[in-house]
């Protein structure tokens, strides 16, 4: 009886011995090894990365501004590149504040071509540079626009070029917001009064002929109470909800009417001199400090 000999048993083919061999099972210290490389990537460089994309203090240069401004389809791109700007205009080095002049024919067009976010953002921009004729017009023509945070952005700005001419729309922020229905339908409440809001945030909704349609609150704030009950029928532009106004836009609309306030602004102005729920200490403080330079003048 023959056996093979060890030469027979060693001169099998490589072909042979990949075709039996089976493949090695990674070991825990591997597996380990992969899963805090994904932990590191889910925790650590996500967040970055969304830090990065998201966050307007990141530097840009000329042609980054220039790719920025025009990119119409990246909104928060353009946000990022005008804040940009801005810091450009308030900076201290004349060098660097020069600059910024190259980027206002794209400021002055996009206060009027931009969505909401872009108006606003722009109005804010034209107020750091109150030597510009073309930005004082633009923000005079933003006190019409339809959206309350670009009119209360441009009134605001306006008081740096020595324009009382948004004196109404500053007074209106220390009052309650009316929130006005969209379209006509059922409504559907889904915040209650006292909840804090911002601009998009979801109020509640109005059920109309089998579909539903969301309302957004277009102000900062806290909701005052709801005008209607929930599950009345409402027609469009029917106020619906009061929002109280929040904390920093009040401080913004206090240091402006310091400025140029009225006497008849003194009611107002007074009102938040006394103790409010919510409101800070420095709030009332300003409150009162504006409303002793109102009754000076």
């Amino acid at each position: 009886m023959r056996t093979r000999s060890q030469h027979e048993m060693h001169s099998r083919t490589p072909a042979t011995e990949d075709a039996t061999t089976k493949p090695i099972k990674p070991g825990m210290k591997q597996r380990w090894l992969v899963i805090i490389l994904a932990l590191t990537f889910l925790f650590v460089l996500m967040p970055f990365l969304f830090w990065q994309a998201t966050w307007f203090g990141r530097p840009l240069n000329d042609a980054q501004l220039e790719k920025a401004l025009a990119n119409v389809d990246q909104p928060r791109e353009i946000q990022h590149a005008l804040s940009q700007v801005a810091d450009r205009i308030l900076s201290p080095n004349p060098a660097t504040r020069d600059s910024a002049r190259r980027f206002y024919p794209d400021i002055t067009r996009l206060a009027h071509t931009g969505g909401d976010e872009i108006r606003l953002t722009t109005a804010w921009v034209m107020g750091q540079d109150n030597a510009v004729p073309e930005f004082h017009q633009a923000l005079s023509q933003l006190l019409e626009d339809p959206n309350p945070m670009v009119r209360r952005n441009a009134a605001l700005s306006l008081v740096r070029f020595g324009d009382v001419a948004g004196r109404d729309e500053i007074r209106r922020i220390l009052l309650p917001y009316a929130m006005a229905a969209s379209r006509n339908g059922k409504l559907v409440e889904r915040l209650k009064p006292g909840d804090a809001i911002n601009p998009g945030t979801l109020l509640g909704r109005v059920d109309a002929d089998h579909e539903k349609f969301e309302l957004r609150s277009q102000v900062p704030g806290t909701i005052e109470r709801w005008l209607v009950q929930d599950g009345a029928t409402i027609a469009v532009k029917q106020p619906v909800l009061n929002i109280d106004p929040s904390t920093s836009e009040v401080w913004e609309a206090l240091r402006a009417l310091y400025l140029v306030g009225e006497k008849q602004d003194l009611p107002s102005v007074e009102r938040f001199a006394q103790p409010q729920q919510g409101m800070p200490a420095d709030v009332r403080q300003q409150a009162a400090v504006t409303a002793r330079e109102i009754e000076s003048r």
